[in-house]
C-alpha cells in the first residue's frame, strides 16, 4: 500500500469522507473513487454500475466495487441523475487501479450543484486521511 504522501490527489476535484471524488465537467459532474480507495481495495475485479436515468440523492449508494479483498459500496457525493456510465469498466475494472481519476465511474447532471462546495479539497481530504 502507498504511503499517504505518495497518493495522487488532484486539486481540481472534490472528495468525500467515503473516498469518492467529483469533478465538474461543464454542465455535468464525473464521479469516481480516490487513489486512496483503489489502493486500499487492491485489485478491482468487478464494478456494479447504475443505469442511465437513475436518480440519486447525496449519500445514496449507487453501485459497488469488488476487489480480491472485499466488496465496497459507492456513495453519491452529490445529488443528481445519471447521464453516462463508464462502460469500459465492465470489461476492464482494473482501469480504476491504473488511473482512478481518468477511470470515472458515472457522470451525472447535478440537481443541487451547491453540494459541490461541501466536498473536501485535496488538502482537507489528505488531512482527513492523516486523522
Amino acid at each position: 500500500m502507498k504511503e499517504l504522501n505518495a497518493l495522487h490527489l488532484p486539486n481540481d476535484i472534490g472528495y468525500t469522507d467515503d473516498h469518492e471524488w467529483a469533478r465538474i465537467t461543464g454542465e455535468t459532474v464525473r464521479i469516481g473513487v480516490s487513489d486512496y480507495a483503489q489502493d486500499q481495495l487492491g485489485d478491482i475485479v468487478f464494478v456494479e454500475l447504475p443505469a442511465v436515468g437513475d436518480r440519486f440523492a447525496k449519500g445514496d449508494e449507487f453501485g459497488t466495487l469488488e476487489s480480491v479483498k472485499a466488496v465496497s459500496e459507492l456513495f453519491m457525493p452529490m445529488s443528481g441523475t445519471v447521464v453516462a456510465i463508464n462502460t469500459a469498466l465492465t470489461d476492464a475494472p482494473e482501469l480504476i487501479n491504473q488511473d482512478p481519476y481518468g477511470a470515472w465511474i458515472i457522470e451525472i447532471k447535478p440537481s443541487a450543484s451547491e453540494e459541490y462546495a461541501q466536498l473536501h479539497t485535496a488538502t482537507a481530504y489528505l488531512d482527513l486521511l492523516e486523522g
